[in-house]
C-alpha cells in the first residue's frame, strides 16, 4: 500500500513521516508533494490508497484536492491535516468524503490511530469491491452463455468457444433438456443445479432464453446417474426430463438438443417429481387462469398438456367439470366478450378484430360471432353506436 503525504511545509511532512508506524500497517511506500498540483501528478501516476493532506496550500489546497478526488470516484483514503477545529470546517470536511481529520500540532498516537482506522477501512471496502466485481463478472458471462445456448438450439449462429469456455474439458459430452411446471418459478433450482454441476466438474445447466420453463444440460459423459439422483433428492417440483443424448462436441448442439426437443414433445420423457404430489384442483385453477391470459393465442390441448403436466384427456375432462363447458368452448367464449369490446370500443375493421383474436378468415369469425349473439358484428356495432348516442 501507498501513502501520500501533501503540505507545503517541509518539516511536517518529515515529521508524519518519522511518527507513522508504517510498516506495521503494511505500508509499503510513503510519497510527497508540496502542494495539491503535485499531488494531483503522483495520484494519477502512483495511485496511493491513503492520503494525508494539509487544508491551506498555495497553488491547490486540500479542500480542493479532495473534491477533485471526488471527481475520480476515489476509492482510497483521505486525512486532512489542519490547525482549524470549528464546525464549519468539520461540517465541510464530511461533505467532501474525508475519512478523519488531524489538528496540528502532530500527535503520533492520533496520526497512527487515524492511519490505522483509514487502512483497515481501505481493505474492507476493497474487499467488497473486488467480490461485487467477481460476482458482476460472473453474472455477465453467465448471461453471454445463456445467450449463445439459446441460440443454438434455435438454429442461429452461436459461438462455441463461448460455450466451451463454461464446461469441465472431456472427450465426450451428453445432453439433456430439462422442463418445469409452468406455474412454478424455477431459476432458484437452475442456479442451484448449475453450481453443483460446475462444483462437481460434470458440468453446467442453461436456461433458455426463448422459454424460461426449458433448461438444458451439458454434462460429462458417464456423470448422468449421480446427476439424476441429486435431482431427485433436492428439487422440489416436478420436472420432465430427457437425459443422456450424445453429444461428442460442442459444435454438435443443435443436433443434439433438437433430439432432445423431439422426444420431450413425443412424450419419451422422465419424471423425477411426479404431479400427483400436487393438488389437482389447483392446477386445474392453473390451467384457468392461464387461459383467460392466452385465450387470443393457439391453445391447444397438447400445448396445455405439456406445460401443465397433465395429460390431454385428463384436462379435457376436468377443465369441463370445473367450468361447465369444454375447452374450446370456453375460449371461444372468451373471444367473442372480446370482439364486443373492439366493435364497441374501437373503428378497427373488421378482419383486424378476427386477426386479434387469432382467427385468420374473416367469414369464420363472423360467421362465429353470429352462432353466439344472434347477429353479425357489423349489426352489433351499428346497435352499440345506436345505443350509445342514445344514453348521451
Amino acid at each position: 500500500m501507498k501513502v501520500l503525504l501533501v503540505d507545503d511545509e517541509f518539516n511536517v511532512r518529515e515529521v508524519i513521516r518519522s511518527l507513522g508506524q508504517w510498516q506495521d500497517y503494511g505500508i509499503t511506500d510513503v510519497l510527497e508533494a508540496s502542494n495539491g498540483k503535485e499531488a494531483k501528478e503522483l495520484i494519477e501516476r502512483e495511485s496511493p490508497e491513503i492520503i494525508f493532506t494539509d487544508v491551506k496550500m498555495p497553488e491547490m489546497n486540500g479542500m480542493e484536492l479532495i473534491e477533485w478526488l471526488g471527481t475520480l470516484s476515489y476509492s482510497g483514503k483521505v486525512i486532512l491535516i489542519t490547525v482549524y477545529d470549528d464546525y464549519s470546517f468539520m461540517r465541510k470536511a464530511i461533505q467532501c468524503s474525508s475519512f478523519d481529520y488531524l489538528l496540528k500540532p502532530i500527535e503520533p498516537d492520533l496520526l497512527n490511530k487515524a492511519l490505522a482506522g483509514a487502512v483497515e477501512a481501505w481493505k474492507s471496502e476493497e474487499e467488497e469491491r473486488r467480490q461485487k466485481e467477481s460476482g458482476l463478472y460472473e453474472d455477465a458471462k453467465r448471461l453471454r452463455v445463456n445467450r449463445e445456448v439459446t441460440a443454438a438450439c434455435n438454429g442461429e449462429h452461436f459461438d462455441v468457444d463461448e460455450i466451451a469456455s463454461s464446461l469441465p474439458k472431456a472427450d465426450k459430452y451428453e445432453l439433456a433438456l430439462l422442463s418445469f411446471y409452468q406455474m412454478h418459478y424455477v431459476e432458484p433450482y437452475i442456479q442451484l443445479l448449475a453450481d453443483k454441476l460446475c462444483g462437481q466438474g460434470w458440468g453446467n445447466a442453461f436456461p433458455l432464453q426463448n422459454n424460461y420453463q426449458h433448461c438444458l444440460l451439458i454434462t460429462v459423459h458417464g456423470q448422468w446417474l449421480a446427476i439424476e439422483e441429486w435431482m431427485n433428492q433436492h428439487f422440489a417440483v416436478p420436472v420432465r426430463l430427457v437425459g443422456e443424448v450424445p453429444l461428442k462436441l460442442v459444435a454438435e448442439l443443435p443436433t443434439s438438443f433438437q433430439c432432445a426437443q423431439k422426444a420431450m414433445n413425443d412424450q419419451n420423457f422422465r419424471s423425477i417429481r411426479r404431479m400427483s404430489d400436487l393438488d389437482d384442483a389447483r392446477r386445474i385453477q392453473d390451467i384457468v387462469a392461464f387461459v383467460e391470459e392466452n385465450y387470443m393465442e393457439e391453445l391447444s390441448l397438447q400445448r396445455l398438456s405439456n406445460q401443465f403436466f397433465l395429460s390431454r384427456e385428463h384436462i379435457s375432462r376436468k377443465f369441463k367439470q370445473e367450468m361447465g363447458m369444454p375447452l374450446s368452448t370456453y375460449v371461444t367464449e372468451l373471444r367473442i366478450e372480446q370482439a364486443k369490446r373492439y366493435l364497441s370500443q374501437t373503428d378497427d375493421k373488421l378482419y383486424t378484430i378476427a386477426l386479434k383474436l387469432g382467427y385468420q378468415d374473416e367469414k369464420y369469425f363472423s360467421k362465429l360471432f353470429k352462432k353466439r349473439t344472434g347477429m353479425t358484428p357489423i349489426e352489433y356495432r351499428n346497435d352499440e353506436k345506436k345505443c350509445q348516442s342514445i344514453t348521451t
